[in-house]
């Protein structure tokens, strides 16, 4: 399933190589939620990450992301961690790139296109899922 969310990028960190074949890269957006804004962490991985090349801090972005989370076994308890893979990045401000430079913008067409999942939950319900 895929999300989105809208906000301020803060931070954005390098690029960190973690086994030959896999790298990524985190950055974090402030998103509005009434009077505590939600500062969360997103993470980009291996062909992804040169797409936050073209943001800078204090740009206004959608994130569009999928949530991925599996559990292990160590020291004999169970522990369970959850990522936050982006996916596709645009930025939201007047100064909005073109649809034509999409490439540019982190818009990877390989990607399933799995539509708006929060709009198709109940307007009632705060809760996207």
């Amino acid at each position: 399933m895929s999300y989105e969310a809208s906000g301020k990028l803060i931070e954005k960190y390098p690029e960190q190589q973690l086994t030959e074949k896999f790298r990524k890269r985190e950055f974090v957006v402030e998103i509005p939620d009434g009077m505590y804004p939600q500062q969360i962490k997103f993470e980009l991985t291996n062909d992804r990450c040169s797409a936050l090349d073209n943001f800078d801090v204090g740009d206004d972005m959608r994130v569009h992301f999928q949530l991925s989370g599996r559990g292990y076994e160590k020291d004999g308890k169970k522990v369970y961690f959850t990522n936050i893979r982006a996916w596709r990045l645009e930025k939201t401000s007047s100064n909005s790139i073109p649809s034509s430079s999409r490439q540019e913008s982190g818009y990877y067409p390989e990607q399933p296109n799995y539509g708006n999942a929060l709009s198709q939950h109940n307007a009632n319900d705060d809760i996207p899922f």
